[in-house]
């Protein structure tokens, strides 16, 4: 009998009597770089769209492709351009009523990705001019954006979305960069702070339209990593915000998880007073630097969303080391747990283990058929 990933995923999610579990791993990766790479996937997938893909491997989808439904509007103040520099390099550019600010892009050659040639945010006074133009953007919900992936990705599982970056995780990663944040933090850390302040109260804003709208299951996507992230910034600028949000949106009854990946030993003791959930993609050892005790004995009856390694699905480890750990996982967190890999199954994994955990996952939920 047919999954019914939508059911399934709400239930795991919401459903206090579900004894089940669900398979959800991310694949974008593997599909992204192949397309780039080679124009097409390989095999008998060449041709598959990304829905087409998880269809065909029978495993459900936590279909991020949702987030476009939720629309930012600038102020009218505020223009955004993109300039096309060289083949390879996009001038972005940020104008406001009291300045304007710029970043590079540059794009790699092997896959769709991109990176900071040059940050937006260099100094105090640009700190400013980003602060105005992000505390005054708005928020809105596309209810036909919302039907029409609906229906690309019917039945492979629930509508969910990842919220914005908070304040400092948006400086680190995308305006700032860690060395330059740092400094900031340093130099000027009352602007930091205005800053941070400014763009959480926007986001409480993203918040409301998220608590009308017809998702319930929201994640934040911060990427939360301890090599940057030491205790003191941690308790300032992450632990309040997560238990203010999580405070806003319990209220609207959704389900909430954050993304910790990469090395996450320094930090996880804070799980448990983040007023999360679950956290998404926790990076077990051999890849990570955590074992899956110590996550369960940090997280407790948190749900775990992911927890494979993802270097266990490339062919230098074996089939039988895969399947211990997903057997792990799934031993320490049922039904608290959307099976899922952390981070990602990489381009030079084997697509076809995807499979195999499947039919781990379908014999363990058969005994509560």
């Amino acid at each position: 009998m047919k999954t019914d990933f939508v059911r399934l995923h709400h239930d795991v999610c919401f459903n206090p009597d579900n004894k089940k579990i669900i398979w959800q791993p991310r694949i974008g990766c593997w599909f992204s770089d192949h397309i780039s790479r080679d124009g097409q996937l390989p095999g008998i997938y060449a041709g598959m769209t990304g829905p087409e893909l998880y269809r065909s491997l029978g495993c459900s989808a936590r279909i991020y492709a949702y987030n476009s439904c939720y629309v930012r509007t600038e102020h009218p103040g505020v223009k955004v351009t993109v300039e096309e520099l060289d083949d390879i390099r996009e001038l972005h550019k940020i104008t406001t009523p009291i300045g304007a600010i710029t970043c590079i892009m540059r794009r790699n050659s092997s896959n769709v990705g991109k990176y900071y040639e040059k940050w937006f945010v260099n100094s105090e006074e640009e700190l400013r001019i980003l602060e105005w133009a992000d505390s005054r953007a708005r928020w809105s919900f596309d209810t036909d954006k919302f039907e029409e992936i609906s229906e690309e990705w019917a039945g492979l599982g629930a509508p969910c979305m990842y919220m914005p970056r908070i304040g400092i995780q948006h400086l680190y990663i995308r305006r700032m960069g860690f060395i330059k944040t740092s400094y900031a933090l340093a130099d000027y850390p009352a602007a930091v702070r205005k800053y941070c302040d400014a763009l959480e109260a926007n986001q409480e804003g993203l918040i409301e339209v998220i608590n009308n709208s017809p998702i319930d299951i929201i994640n934040y996507g911060d990427n939360l990593h301890d090599g940057y992230l030491r205790p003191d910034i941690f308790e300032e600028y992450v632990l309040p915000v997560y238990q203010r949000r999580g405070e806003l949106l319990h209220r609207g009854g959704r389900f909430t998880y954050s993304h910790w990946d990469g090395d996450v030993k320094r930090i996880l003791h804070y799980a448990k007073e983040c007023n999360l959930d679950g956290i998404e993609a926790v990076t077990p050892i051999p890849q990570g630097d955590v074992s899956l005790a110590e996550a369960k004995a940090a997280m407790g009856d948190m749900y775990m969303v992911d927890g494979i390694a993802a270097i266990l699905f490339d062919e230098r480890y074996s089939e039988e080391e895969l399947l211990n750990q997903a057997r792990e996982v799934i031993e320490l967190f049922a039904p608290n747990l959307i099976l899922g890999i952390s981070d990602e199954i990489s381009s030079t994994g084997d697509i076809e283990r995807v499979r195999l955990v499947g039919k781990l996952v379908d014999e363990y939920n058969s005994q509560f058929d």
